[in-house]
């Protein structure tokens, strides 16, 4: 600002200096001339006069030192007869000259000549004496421009001057002009008082400051959402440019062990170096979508990585980490489970075809019908259980919201299956005891029953000829009810105490295949307790007995 405004008022001076030095410079030299063309004019008079009164002999040099002008005496054929500043003898003919020439027609000339050579001017007045001979007094001066060029360094000090003088004020008056700008209080434009050609500047200030804030909550709130929904996702998302990350959410700084500051406006090899992600990304950034699976501290992980498009121009990635071990492992199961289940139903429904075939073929002889007829119901009873068992899981994984949730007493379900498998167990030589005390839980109680029936069946099952089950219903030190079946029976190995929850597993298949088992009474309570919240222990020694806990 302050440079502009002493260009321009520099400028301006300097041209006002200019122009008012021209103006007075050419009024002073008119005035000047005209006063000099007077008194040329005068004092050639007064020559006059005097050389008609007292006769040419008269005038002689003294007598033309007496004046600054040039006094010349022109005899009538145009001889110089006399001349104040030159020797009369040495000058030509004066008869040509415009001035001697006007003279000797009107009696008098006043002209003036200009020189090129010299830049000066010459003012001219002849008279015509009574004797017929003519006067001229000439007096020389400088030009309008010779006066100009003269007096040109005056305008020089001048506007040097003027420009000093000029530059101090300009300094001192922007200072003041700028200083109430510069103390405008921006978050409230409106209450400046400061200059009142500035009223509407400071108005647009305030609707722009009012946008501004809406445009900043708008923001605010955006980005609130963002992060409530990114920082809580249990999958990892990234967030890329073409270069570096913009964003890393809570999840995928967890996954990759490191911080949203060793991340954000950096590279994404310090996420990660492994060559998945990065090629990915790679194909993001290129414009097409990929999908990559990715292995990490013993884990699987989907990696979906998309492009951003801007106006059809790809400016970066979005890179979402889907941890999907659990999907995986369930999908294993699946496949494990529709197979064993396959299996499973494959070999009574055999049986029963064969039995069956044998009898319609009459390939039995009529008192061993009974015979087959037996084994048909017992492997069609052994279907039943199977799909029955089926049926209940399916209910526990779909986690089905009809099952019932009531009070009940644990020690009351307990009975309930000590009474109901009390024939079984004498069959098998078994002692089965019932302890505790009465226990109240909030629970699906054919949920419950499926659970401690399955374990004391499998007590049951497994133990050896006068061998021992005990149930027992308390209260553990924390509070929570605890039931536990322990058996004397065969015991099962440490190698495969953690896989006997899981369908269709035997640890003795010769064994179960004998007692008819379908293999999912552990996984019915496995996924019992789930639903109800419980943890499952389990201490066994292999030939001495099991003893199976749950704490609810």
């Amino acid at each position: 600002m302050r440079k502009k405004v002493f260009q321009h008022a520099g400028a301006l001076i300097i041209a006002a200096i200019i122009l008012t030095f021209f103006t007075m410079s050419w009024a002073m030299y008119n005035n000047t001339a005209e006063q000099l063309r007077v008194s040329v004019r005068n004092e050639c008079e007064y020559y006059r006069y005097f050389l008609d009164k007292m006769g040419d002999d008269s005038l002689d040099k003294p007598a033309g030192k007496i004046t600054a002008s040039r006094v010349t005496l022109i005899d009538t054929d145009g001889t110089v007869l006399f001349d104040s500043v030159e020797d009369a003898k040495m000058m030509g003919n004066h008869s040509g000259r415009p001035e001697v020439i006007e003279a000797e027609k009107t009696g008098e000339s006043n002209i003036s000549r200009y020189s090129e050579t010299l830049r000066s001017k010459t003012y001219y007045t002849a008279l015509r004496l009574d004797n017929g001979k003519i006067i001229r007094v000439s007096l020389t001066t400088d030009s309008v421009f010779g006066v100009m060029l003269r007096n040109i360094w005056l305008v020089a000090v001048l506007i040097a001057a003027v420009l000093v003088v000029e530059l101090m004020m300009v300094s001192h008056m922007t200072k003041a002009l700028v200083k109430p700008i510069n103390e405008i209080d921006l978050n409230h434009p409106l209450d400046n008082k400061a200059y009142e050609e500035l009223s509407p500047l400071l108005g647009r200030i305030h609707q722009q400051q009012k946008q501004i804030q809406q445009q900043m909550e708008e923001l605010r709130h955006n980005q609130e959402e963002y992060l409530a929904i990114t920082e809580y996702m249990k999958d990892g998302l990234i967030v890329t440019n073409q270069s570096v990350v913009l964003s890393i959410n809570r999840s995928a700084q967890n996954l990759f062990d490191v911080t949203a500051e060793e991340c954000i406006n950096h590279n994404i090899v310090t996420v990660s170096r492994n060559e998945q992600l990065k090629e990915a990304l790679d194909h993001a950034l290129e414009g097409s979508s990929e999908e990559r699976m990715l292995e990490l501290n013993g884990r699987v992980y989907q990696l979906l990585a998309n492009p951003v498009r801007v106006d059809n121009v790809v400016s970066g990635a979005v890179i979402l980490v889907l941890d999907v071990t659990e999907k995986q492992k369930a999908e294993v199961m699946r496949r494990e489970f529709s197979a064993n289940v396959s299996h499973e139903l494959k070999t009574p429904l055999m049986s029963i075809s064969g039995y069956a075939e044998i009898i319609e073929n009459n390939m039995v002889k009529p008192e061993d019908i009974p015979k087959f007829a037996g084994r048909i119901h017992s492997e069609a009873s052994r279907l039943s259980s199977l799909v029955e068992d089926i049926i209940k899981l399916s209910r526990l994984d779909e986690n089905d919201q009809s099952i019932p949730m009531e009070e009940v007493d644990l020690m009351q379900i307990c009975r309930d299956v000590e009474g109901h498998l009390s024939i079984r167990a004498k069959e098998q030589q078994v002692k089965m005891t019932l302890r505790g005390e009465s226990c109240r839980i909030k629970g699906a109680r054919q949920v419950l029953y499926e659970m401690i029936y399955n374990l004391c069946d499998n007590a049951i099952k497994y133990n050896r000829r006068d061998g021992e089950v005990e149930v027992t219903v308390s209260r553990g030190r924390n509070g929570r009810a605890v039931v536990s079946v322990a058996d004397t029976g065969i015991g099962i190995a440490k190698e495969d105490q953690e896989r006997i929850f899981e369908r269709f597993y035997r640890v003795d298949k010769s064994h179960s295949r004998e007692t008819g088992g379908t293999g999912l009474g552990l996984s019915i309570v496995k996924h019992g307790a789930i639903l109800h919240d419980a943890k499952i222990k389990i201490e066994s020694t292999l030939g001495t007995g099991t003893k199976i806990i749950l704490e609810f």
